[in-house]
């Protein structure tokens, strides 16, 4: 199939909003890590708290403890979605935001969670919803907007007449 030049700008500027994920990913783990101490929450609200964790798997740790093997595999596994997802991305045929903005949210979020892995060799988590001492897994921008982008996606297969194309 061949791309348009329309197609390739329209793709070009939703990338903006996988760029500012990665920036805002990319800034928090920062700041979390030079005031943050390993395993030490910050209380912000009586649900949630910042803690400083370090994922060498995927969601929910899964993994975690593999022997780095699964390190090279998640980053290999993170740039194929990443170039799928832009092919997606580079062919949508537009106007298509919901789609396009789904797309550059999960690339904006697996890039900042592969930047991590090349850097760390593991993931920087912080996030920490928990009711009384249960605790639900850390996370952090760049899985948010994964599951939002998936979400999305989820969204409009189900109840959109606009199938996602």
């Amino acid at each position: 199939m061949k791309i348009s030049r329309s197609q390739f700008i329209n793709a070009t500027l939703w990338l903006l909003v996988s760029v500012f994920i990665v920036l805002l990913d990319q800034l928090s783990k920062h700041w979390i890590r030079q005031h943050i101490n390993v395993g030490q929450p910050l209380e912000l609200l009586p649900f949630f708290n910042l803690i400083l964790s370090f994922n060498q798997g995927s969601a929910f740790g899964f993994l975690n403890q593999a022997g780095g093997w699964q390190v090279i595999f998640f980053s290999v596994f993170s740039l194929a979605i990443i170039i799928i997802l832009f092919i997606w991305l580079l062919r949508l045929k537009y106007p298509n935001s919901w789609t396009a903005c789904a797309l550059s949210l999960i690339i904006g979020g697996a890039a900042g969670n592969l930047i991590d892995r090349i850097r760390f060799s593991m993931v920087v988590d912080f996030f920490d919803f928990h009711i009384g001492d249960w605790h639900y897994a850390t996370f952090n921008v760049a899985d948010s907007a994964i599951v939002a982008g998936v979400l999305m996606i989820l969204i409009q297969s189900f109840f959109r007449k606009n199938k996602v194309s």
